[in-house]
């Protein structure tokens, strides 16, 4: 949608009617009973996105005792039928705008399970229809999808929870609880790793993308995979259905995918406001290689980001650091950990009286441990990142993950990508102009042109 306003007041003025999203000091409460279903009812659930980890989260929706799917829909034949015995009765779409039209009276819930590129279009419209989402993680491909979605999650007053799973875990919760308690003094410096063993094959990508493509396989509506993006040929084994994260029009890089994990407990946990700059340092074949830059994602970079300080910080501002692929945290910070291995997706904090090192997936481990071991950590009881989303719904609880909460973080996140595509020169970021304000080539990054048809409003 088209505005007559210049394209900054436009952004400001729409962001300060709705909320001060530069901060959200406190978290967004749920109203009581608000948009909640009745204190003994279903939630009726539609899946939007049912191969790959769109299978995973069906199956563990269905095992919420309170939730019913009552809908499937994918682009993929192949996928749906899978889906569909599992869930004997569902009806069926291709295409999740039918599913939305024709449902729009029977289903409290939705959860958006595709490509990143999608993930916008799909939950925006959901959330305009007053349907509570939970969405994997990116929120969205653009920091301007990012800024819209979470506004209009606050407008609608609608149940929300990103696909960060393990925000739920008694690792992550404990080492969130440690920052705010300041169990290794204030925060010098974060390290993220994202060296996951063979995550970064799916980047090794020479390009460019196919000029003559061929048939898709009969199961797969390509029109409808494609969706917000250009048109491009379908080639085997190189978009759907996994490698589709390789590509700029359609993933967000090893950063964006894996970031929204490695960044929630250092956001919570530290209470971090947006950025004030960011930088990053890029795999040298991809950066001298045009055709590379124009289509593809590197297999390894180096983020920097400067965040304001805070009491939980020892300056006025806090650098945070990524790396992956070709890219590793400097040896001494590695050497902080040496009973085994460093490991390969984790988060170092570097505090005034001692580290916190948070792996994905495990309880966080305070070095030196001597120092610590006497100290008493945080109880909480066991939670499901999916049934809480439900029970949110029915108006028990708040999410983990809300959008008003992960939002800011995942624009922070999709900064870097927007860095990644001009290396080595730092943007400033102005968060409540939502502009680059030292680089207008970085701007154009922000937001993608959607291809025709396919605008859903938002912008």
């Amino acid at each position: 949608m088209k505005s007559n306003l210049p394209e900054n007041q436009f952004t400001r003025r729409r962001f300060l009617q709705t909320t001060a999203l530069a901060g959200l000091a406190a978290p967004f409460v749920l109203p009581s009973g608000l948009r909640a279903a009745a204190p003994n009812a279903k939630l009726n659930h539609a899946c939007i996105g049912v191969g790959g980890m769109g299978w995973n989260d069906l199956n563990t929706f269905l095992q919420h005792p309170r939730l019913q799917v009552v809908a499937l829909c994918d682009v993929d034949a192949t996928h749906l039928d899978k889906a569909a015995k599992a869930v004997p009765g569902a009806r069926l779409y291709s295409d999740w705008r039918e599913l939305l039209e024709k449902e729009g009276d029977t289903i409290d819930s939705v959860n958006a399970s595709v490509p990143d590129h999608m993930h916008f279009a799909i939950a925006y419209s959901a959330i305009q229809r007053g349907k509570h989402v939970y969405c994997q993680k990116p929120m969205c491909h653009d920091v301007a999808e990012v800024r819209a979605l979470t506004e209009a999650s606050i407008k609608q007053r609608v149940v929300t929870q990103l696909g960060t799973q393990l925000a739920a875990g008694l690792g992550e919760r404990t080492a969130v609880q440690l920052l705010k308690n300041g169990a290794v003094g204030k925060i010098q410096q974060v390290y993220l790793c994202a060296n996951r063993p063979g995550a970064v094959e799916n980047y090794r990508l020479a390009g460019p993308r196919p000029a003559v493509g061929v048939e898709p396989p009969a199961p797969l509506n390509w029109d409808l995979w494609l969706g917000t993006a250009p048109v491009r040929p379908f080639a085997p084994d190189i978009y759907h259905p996994v490698k589709w994260r390789a590509w700029q029009d359609f993933g967000t890089g090893w950063s964006g995918d894996i970031g929204c994990h490695l960044f929630d407990a250092v956001w919570k946990g530290l209470g971090l406001k947006p950025a004030l700059d960011v930088i990053a340092e890029v795999q040298a074949s991809w950066m001298e290689s045009p055709i590379r830059r124009a289509d593809t994602w590197p297999q390894g970079q180096h983020i920097t980001w400067t965040f304001p300080g805070n009491a939980l910080t020892e300056a006025k501002t806090l650098p945070v650091e990524w790396f992956d692929g070709d890219y590793y945290p400097p040896e001494p910070i590695r050497a902080l950990y040496s009973v085994k291995d460093y490991p390969t997706e984790s988060v170092m904090f570097i505090g005034t009286e001692g580290a916190m090192l948070l792996e994905l997936g495990r309880g966080p481990i305070l070095l030196p441990e001597e120092k610590f071991e006497s100290l008493s950590r945080p109880k909480f009881e066991p939670r499901d990142h999916y049934h809480h989303f439900v029970d949110a719904c029915l108006g028990l609880t708040k999410t983990e993950s809300l959008f008003a909460q992960t939002g800011p973080m995942t624009e922070a996140i999709l900064l870097g990508t927007v860095a990644i595509r001009v290396p080595g020169k730092k943007l400033e970021w102005n968060h409540r102009r939502m502009k680059v304000t030292n680089n207008a080539d970085a701007n154009r990054f922000l937001k993608r042109n959607y291809r025709s048809g396919w605008h859903t409003g938002g912008f």
